[in-house]
């Protein structure tokens, strides 16, 4: 029987959300745990997963638009099911006869060159009126793919025409697991896809545009590069930083993590140690576990911390809860597990919210050391350098040791100067001393 698909609330106490994209067609069937629809919020895009096996009969929404939690976008119908009369089963449902359905090109996503697209992708013909999206060669003929798959094989410099065998989803079409898939097989063989996407061409509908001097190419912002600079220039307009900076000796904690590593099944990195420093440091320091509203100070229980997260959609915080209960493994996995998911679109709002302090690391490209902005509505973030060989002085005479600078950027409304000192100093014996760090 036809029901209607809703715009589901996918953010804490939002009115409205942005309707990414269609994962599929008008008319197309679909089984359990496919994806129908991404949802964009202003934190990261959200897939939205079919419940049952259906079909969709029809399109309510077209990408692009800003729907109101709650209001029709779609109506499903059980596998197989046909409707003559799709005004009447509108009318039946309360829904009133919208503009045409066809899904609208993304606008925050390079077109593909008209030598690369066959018609029907150029926005011609029955696939491109449904919002099938195609990827056609000379060789290969035209290839039938969901608009998710597209932007996921992009993402990873694959060619829809370089997966080996047809799609797994309805009719042969390539759907988000086989370029999953694709990726995987790719990674395990170490190698990426066969060519890059070609540049994006002169777009007169948003897309990557190139100068007529052809000195620079514009790229419109994506919704999440939006609400990243919109949230950081809100953090730095009225947050009042301030930045306490150490340098501490890691060669004990380099080789704590050689041995767990030698011995355990699941691989930790240095990051995933900080982070379990920085929460025992809250432990050791619970005033600091805090964030600054305009009405009270919140003290939290529990210790969630956040990881900077640079995935192919954007950046991204999402939030490790009760960090202090946690095994250094347990943490290892999770934040695995949130660069795939962020990589893929995956994150869920509820992994975004919350916690009082991030932890950001670039010391894996070689970066000495630098300070971060708060993420609002957080207390502090920690900037971790690289870990570096530099002379440390030892009983007064000069050593050689393995080095690593850290920068704190503290609210200074929530959090004052000698209480972030005495954090800092705690986090700095925990690293030198790793062992605390597992107690």
């Amino acid at each position: 029987m036809a029901h209607l698909l809703r715009m589901p609330e996918v953010s804490a106490n939002a009115a409205e959300a942005v309707l990414g994209e269609w994962s599929l067609a008008e008319l197309e069937p679909f089984v359990t745990d496919d994806s129908l629809a991404v949802i964009e919020t202003d934190k990261a895009a959200v897939e939205i997963e079919a419940e049952a096996d259906g079909v969709v009969l029809k399109l309510l929404v077209t990408p692009g638009a800003s729907v109101e939690v709650g209001a029709p976008i779609a109506v499903l119908g059980e596998p197989g099911e046909v409707v003559a009369d799709m005004a009447a089963m509108l009318a039946e449902l309360g829904v009133e006869e919208r503009t045409p359905s066809r899904p609208a090109e993304r606008r925050d996503v390079p077109e593909p060159p008209a030598e690369g697209r066959s018609a029907a992708g150029a926005g011609s013909g029955p696939q491109a009126a449904s919002g099938v999206a195609t990827d056609a060669t000379p060789e290969h003929g035209r290839i039938f793919s969901s608009p998710l798959a597209r932007r996921l094989a992009r993402d990873a410099d694959l060619q829809l025409a370089d997966l080996t065998g047809r799609g797994s989803g309805p009719g042969g079409r390539v759907v988000r697991r086989d370029v999953e898939a694709a990726i995987e097989t790719a990674r395990q063989a170490g190698k990426r896809g066969s060519a890059s996407a070609p540049p994006p061409i002169t777009s007169p509908n948003g897309a990557a545009r190139r100068a007529a001097s052809q000195d620079y190419l514009e790229e419109p912002h994506s919704r999440i590069r939006r609400a990243v600079a919109e949230r950081l220039t809100q953090s730095k307009n009225t947050i009042p930083h301030f930045y306490l900076k150490a340098v501490c000796e890691v060669d004990g904690l380099m080789a704590l993590r050689a041995e767990a590593n030698a011995n355990g099944a699941v691989k930790i990195s240095v990051n995933d140690l900080i982070v379990k420093a920085v929460a025992a440091a809250h432990r050791a320091v619970p005033e600091m576990n805090v964030v600054y509203t305009e009405s009270a100070m919140r003290r939290y229980e529990h210790v969630d911390v956040a990881v900077a997260i640079a995935s192919q959609r954007g950046l991204v915080t999402p939030v490790l809860r009760g960090v202090d209960r946690l095994p250094v493994t347990a943490i290892a996995s999770i934040v695995r597990e949130f660069v795939a998911n962020a990589d893929q679109g995956r994150l869920a709002p509820s992994d975004l919210d919350g916690g009082t302090i991030t932890v950001t690391n670039l010391g894996m490209f070689g970066t000495a050391e630098f300070s971060a902005i708060i993420n609002p509505p957080q207390s502090a973030i920690l900037a971790v350098g690289a870990a570096r060989p530099g002379v440390v002085v030892r009983d007064g005479a000069p050593a050689v040791a393995t080095t690593m600078a850290l920068t704190l950027s503290v609210d200074h409304r929530a959090i004052d100067g000698a209480l972030a000192a005495r954090w800092m100093a705690a986090l700095v014996s925990l690293i030198e001393h790793p062992l605390q760090i597992l107690i």
